[in-house]
């Protein structure tokens, strides 16, 4: 027998969003390899699905599992991998699986469904021919500034995970590095009970959640650079820093300032800045 490996999208809040497909194929499977094993045990039970042996498929076993179950597929068996919620492989577990099945010939299916970031970009309203899914921000602030910094020119709608605790401060790194009034919209819980979609600019939205984050699960949906709006395509780095030095800054306040501007490293622009000081 040929193995087989389902990548089975589950549901990332409601339970009429499991299509029959993904629930027949969770009860014909051999085996399921689940980011979180209570939860996929709790989800069978909602569905009323017999569990066939589940194992977990984190991150911190990833490696050692996917050995084990490409033995497991090269002797016939058909695995499904789930995440916690939504599609495997979208900032969850799964993609080395997948590449390593693909790469030993065995068959992978995938099983479309729960998507939070298609969901979250169709319910925006914001541009969806072209987009970019970035997943989740670095934590700390300031290598999450120059990652945003980095993303200042691009055109296409940006869509975003982040935590409850952190979206004040990214909407406020956002508004710095995208300008105040770029477009963006917080989807949170999506597809539950409480479902909101928050739309207003960057800077509205760092406003309302500075002192208190929303509850559950988030998704940002950010629109594109204009560049005739917000000059991403002609900013002179050097230009900038004179400009600053003449108003007072120090090279340690430029680096702060423009790293979220330019997506360049706070060292590089503190060099440039007392560089450029010391020719004043």
């Amino acid at each position: 027998m040929e193995g087989i490996l389902y990548v089975i999208a589950t549901p990332i809040g409601n339970l009429e969003d499991a299509s029959p497909r993904a629930r027949r194929l969770l009860g014909e499977v051999d085996l399921i390899a689940a980011e979180d094993t209570r939860t996929a045990r709790h989800l069978l039970d909602r569905l009323e699905i017999s569990a066939p042996k589940i194992v977990s498929y984190f991150e911190g076993n990833e490696a050692s599992r996917t050995v084990e179950l490409l033995e497991q597929l090269s002797q016939g068996s058909q695995i499904a991998v789930v995440s916690e919620a939504g599609t495997p492989a979208v900032s969850d577990p799964g993609q080395r699986l997948i590449a390593a099945a693909g790469e030993a010939g065995h068959k992978v299916v995938a099983i479309p469904g729960p998507s939070a970031v298609i969901t979250a970009l169709v319910a925006s309203g914001l541009p969806s021919q072209r987009f970019t899914f970035i997943g989740f921000l670095p934590r700390e602030k300031g290598a999450r500034r120059i990652a945003l910094g980095e993303l200042r020119t691009r055109r296409e709608t940006l869509v975003f995970y982040e935590s409850p605790e952190r979206v004040g401060a990214c909407l406020l790194d956002m508004a710095e590095a995208f300008g105040d009034t770029r477009p963006v919209v917080l989807a949170r819980e999506l597809t539950k009970m409480y479902e909101e979609m928050v739309r207003g600019t960057c800077a509205e939205l760092a406003e309302q959640y500075a002192n208190k984050g929303p509850r559950g699960e988030c998704t940002l949906v950010v629109g594109g650079s204009d560049e005739e709006e917000d000059g991403a395509g002609d900013f002179d780095i050097e230009t900038a820093i004179r400009e600053l030095l003449a108003e007072g800054l120090g090279p340690k306040d430029i680096a702060s300032r423009l790293m979220v501007k330019t997506g360049k490293a706070r060292r590089e622009l503190y060099q440039l800045a007392l560089s450029l000081k010391r020719e004043r």
